[in-house]
């Protein structure tokens, strides 16, 4: 038989998410209509998806794909198997005069015998969509663009991007290659939370590389009340136009993801209004902290006779504004009676979060210290009251 504990009202502990705007004006809780062909807005601390339309449509990323060609590259710089301040020898295939491919794209206009840091190719990927600064970077940290397409394909599947494939290092058009909205949303939540200095990089507005000064395309970056800081735009003819916005207001991190917008001006607009009404109406909050105590449950046969629960990691859950007074909790115990010897961090049950009556989440519930078993007499003493 499961125990079934109140929790708390979590009020009091929401209250001060909301409390910073006490004074915003209603905001509707309906999502925007956005014009293209796919969108998510993704919470980053949670990485719950706020609204979406056609999520998992499998689509061109175009430049998009430059997201997962950074990645490769600071997990590269992670595994100290190459390091942002490492010179790199520009080869051939990555000249775009040489490379008919290239004709007509976004280049860092890089040339065959220069020599540039991984740091400064990184910002040509990123600030200027670089295709040659792509080439170059794979061929020194893979040997090959068909080695680093293979790790960008083997991340794939670590992230867990379930409609996703990539057949190039920079997303021109290549058959086979395809992405979702939401797949491209996990995959910029990777980066935000990786090295910092790596994803300052993508609020660089621009770069001058061989006397050729070019702006980011991700013109959000210079609405200053937008607070947006990332990431990439991408666009083909079979693509469209597609962009990816992340802003941060206090610490309330949203990411927005664009695909098939009409042009450049267009999926912009869609990216404002997805960024503006997540911002305006809902917080992310803090519902439990790692490793403190929620309530205490007696332990049978055990020394001490009592146990502290609560959740091993920090809980967060992206709330509407409007919802955050009426949630509650309660914890579930899932065995008739706690019995020592119990492990630190055991799990013992879990906690159930509700709006009303509607649940909205659950996380496991563990005891959050090792408990022993008692001496012979104490279990003998536990054993006559469980039984009489």
């Amino acid at each position: 038989m499961l125990k079934r504990r109140l929790l708390i009202t979590l009020t009091g502990t929401l209250l001060l998410a909301s409390l910073a705007h006490a004074d915003d004006m209603p905001f509707s809780l309906t999502p925007p209509t956005i014009d293209a062909a796919s969108w998510v807005l993704m919470d980053a601390t949670t990485g719950q998806v706020l609204t979406a339309g056609n999520p998992d449509e499998r689509r061109n990323p175009a430049s998009l794909t430059k997201l997962m060609t950074g990645y490769v590259v600071d997990r590269a710089i992670d595994a100290k198997k190459i390091t942002r301040d490492d010179v790199v020898p520009v080869g051939k295939d990555a000249w775009a005069a040489g490379n008919p491919v290239f004709k007509g794209s976004s280049l860092m206009f890089i040339k065959p015998g220069d020599k540039i840091t991984v740091r400064d190719l990184s910002r040509g990927v990123i600030i200027d969509s670089g295709n040659d600064a792509c080439v170059a970077l794979a061929d020194y940290v893979a040997g090959s663009q068909q080695n680093f397409v293979n790790m960008m394909n083997q991340y794939v599947q670590k992230l867990g991007l379930t409609n996703t494939h990539f057949e190039t290092v920079h997303g021109l058009d290549a058959p086979g290659q395809f992405s979702s909205a939401l797949d491209m949303a996990k995959l910029s939540r990777a980066i935000i939370s990786g090295e910092p200095d790596f994803y300052a990089m993508y609020s660089e507005k621009t770069l001058t590389w061989n006397g050729i000064t070019q702006n980011n395309r991700n013109g959000l970056l210079w609405d200053n009340s937008l607070h947006v800081d990332g990431l990439k735009t991408g666009h083909t003819e079979t693509a469209g136009f597609n962009i990816i916005a992340s802003n941060v207001v206090g610490q309330h991190r949203l990411i927005a993801v664009v695909m098939g917008g009409k042009s450049p001006k267009g999926r912009e607009e869609q990216a404002r209004k997805l960024l503006v009404w997540g911002q305006n109406t809902f917080d992310t909050v803090q519902l439990f902290h790692a490793g403190k105590a929620i309530g205490s449950e007696t332990v049978w046969y055990g020394n001490p006779h009592s146990v502290a629960v609560g959740t091993a990691n920090d809980v967060y859950l992206s709330l509407p504004r409007s919802e955050i007074q009426s949630v509650k909790a309660k914890y579930v115990i899932n065995r008739k009676d706690l019995e020592a010897p119990l492990k630190a961090n055991e799990t013992i049950g879990e906690i159930q979060v509700f709006d009303k009556e509607k649940q909205l989440a659950s996380y496991p519930l563990v005891a959050l210290k090792a408990v022993e078993k008692a001496g012979v007499i104490t279990r003998i003493q536990d054993y006559l009251k469980q039984t009489f």
